[in-house]
Parts: structure tokens; C-alpha cells; sequence
């Protein structure tokens, strides 16, 4: 009894967020077995999804998954345009699922090959401050540093290079990160409405009112259907496929061109900085024992 009323005093740790392409997946299941959305709704709920509470409320479930993060951007614009074409669901959400599936492979895909460089990045800018303490455990005499006006400049000016070099890593890492969102969802919102047998006129503007306007390569997409008088939903999902292996090798490329571009702040901030926050202050302690001029 004492034990039951210990553990459910003890605080309860927070329900993590629901992956996206997994409540989408389920959300099909649900549905193409019959249940009604709201009922699907509840149940995905109820199996422990709380942070999706606010879908059963019976609002606006685009709007709501909106609010949830950037992460469920993708499923609320497929949830918007299907519900506004009146499109299939279940095959709506299962292609959804896939999509923003693909859409996280890329992301933790480029996030390991980004690892390894960003921690030999971080690490390596430690070198000057590791200078510094290395020349106080052999004993040099540092106050020289601060008691010269050659000291001085070298302190500052190593310290402006270790915050350069900061800077400068922290700009290359972010310019090598995925872009956000899922690529080719232009051209799975327009394949979904068309799915829903809205006209191709209709499709654009269904997608763009969800926020995710026509790119070049739906246009082209779509002016090829025309040509060939075949049905563009086909080649519009080939088209967004097509989008995310390009996205799923650019961030591979950019991973490892980043290895190389960490070397630039290394060679021009890092190494100085270590010259001249540890090798200089052991030479100025030298010569300052010494009796030498600095």
C-alpha cells in the first residue's frame, strides 16, 4: 500500500512525441478497416499518443496538426488537401506515411555522416584553451602575458581567432544541414487531389492553400502528362520519389564536403589561436625568466 502511494506520488515523466509517419500509418489502418475518422482519432489517442489530444476534439484537424510542430507540417497539408477534394484516406495517409518516412531516413541519414566531422570540429577547437593549461601544468610562467603589450596583443588576437573559428564551424555545420520538410510534397499534394477527381486547376490550388505551392519540376511533371495523354498522379508520385532520392544524395554530398571545409577555420583561426595562446605565452615566460626584453 505504502509503495503504491510512493509510486504514484513520484512524478510522471512525459509522453514522448508520436513520430509522424507512424500515427499516419496507423491512421490508414484504422480507416481502411472501416472506423470513422474521429473514432481513429480516439484510438490513436487513447493507445498513448497524448500529445495528440487536441485531435478528437472534432475542429479543424489540418489546423491542429499544425500546431503541433514542423514535423507534422507535411501530414497536415495531406490531411487538408485530401479533406478538401474529398480524396481516399486511407491510400492518402499510407502514401503520407511513406513520404514523411523517407523524408526522416534522409535526415537521420545525413545527421550521422555530419557526426563524425562536427565532433572532430568541436574538439579541435579546444586546442588552444588545452595550450594554455598544458604550459600552467609545466610550470611556465604566464603573467608575463599580461604584463607586456606583445602578451597582450597575442591573448587577444587568439582569442578573437578561437571566436572566429566558432563561428565559422558553426556557419559551415548549418549550411550543411537537410532542408526542412519533405521533398516532392508539392507533387504528392497535387497527386492527391487529383486522386480525389478535383480538376488539375483545382489540384494547384489545393495545394498551394495548404501551403505548398507548384515547383518547377511538378510544372514539368504535369506538362508531360499532357504531351503523353497519360495520368498525371502517377507521374507526379514518380516525380516526388525522383525529388527525395536527389535530397537523400545532396545531403550525403554535403556531409562529406563539409569534412573538407572544417579544415578552413582549422588552418586559418584554430592553429594561430594555439600559437598564440599556448606556444607564445611559454616563449614570453622564457624570456621573462631569463631577463630577456620582451
Amino acid at each position: 500500500m505504502i509503495g503504491a502511494v510512493r509510486n504514484g506520488s513520484r512524478r510522471r515523466a512525459p509522453d514522448p512525441m508520436s513520430p509522424p509517419a507512424d500515427v499516419a500509418l496507423q491512421l490508414a489502418v484504422l480507416l481502411q478497416a472501416g472506423v470513422t475518422p474521429d473514432r481513429a482519432w480516439e484510438h490513436i489517442v487513447a493507445a498513448g499518443a497524448r500529445d495528440l489530444a487536441p485531435l478528437t476534439d472534432g475542429g479543424d484537424r489540418a489546423v491542429a496538426l499544425a500546431r503541433l510542430g514542423d514535423q507534422w507540417a507535411p501530414l497536415a497539408a495531406v490531411w487538408q488537401v485530401a479533406m478538401t477534394v474529398g480524396a481516399p484516406l486511407a491510400v492518402t495517409l499510407r502514401d503520407a506515411a511513406t513520404a514523411v518516412r523517407d523524408a526522416d531516413e534522409v535526415r537521420d541519414e545525413i545527421a550521422v555522416a555530419l557526426a563524425e566531422p562536427v565532433a572532430t570540429a568541436r574538439l579541435v577547437a579546444w586546442l588552444p584553451a588545452v595550450a594554455v593549461l598544458l604550459s600552467l601544468a609545466l610550470g611556465f610562467d604566464l603573467s608575463a602575458v599580461v604584463r607586456s603589450p606583445i602578451g597582450i596583443a597575442c591573448l587577444l588576437a587568439g582569442v578573437a581567432l578561437m571566436l572566429l573559428a566558432r563561428r565559422w564551424t558553426r556557419r559551415l555545420v548549418a549550411r550543411a544541414q537537410p532542408a526542412a520538410g519533405v521533398a516532392g510534397i508539392d507533387a504528392d499534394l497535387v497527386a492527391i487531389a487529383l486522386s480525389g477527381g478535383t480538376s488539375l486547376d483545382a489540384a494547384r490550388r489545393a495545394a498551394a492553400e495548404a501551403g505548398h505551392p507548384v515547383t518547377v519540376e511538378t510544372v514539368r511533371a504535369l506538362e508531360l502528362s499532357m504531351r503523353a495523354g497519360v495520368p498525371a498522379a502517377e507521374l507526379l508520385r514518380a516525380q516526388a520519389a525522383r525529388q527525395r532520392r536527389l535530397a537523400r544524395t545532396d545531403g550525403r554530398e554535403r556531409a562529406a564536403r563539409l569534412g573538407s571545409a572544417l579544415l578552413l577555420p582549422l588552418g586559418v583561426c584554430t592553429l594561430p589561436a594555439f600559437l598564440l595562446l599556448g606556444v607564445a605565452p611559454m616563449i614570453l615566460g622564457v624570456l621573462a625568466s631569463g631577463g630577456g626584453v620582451i
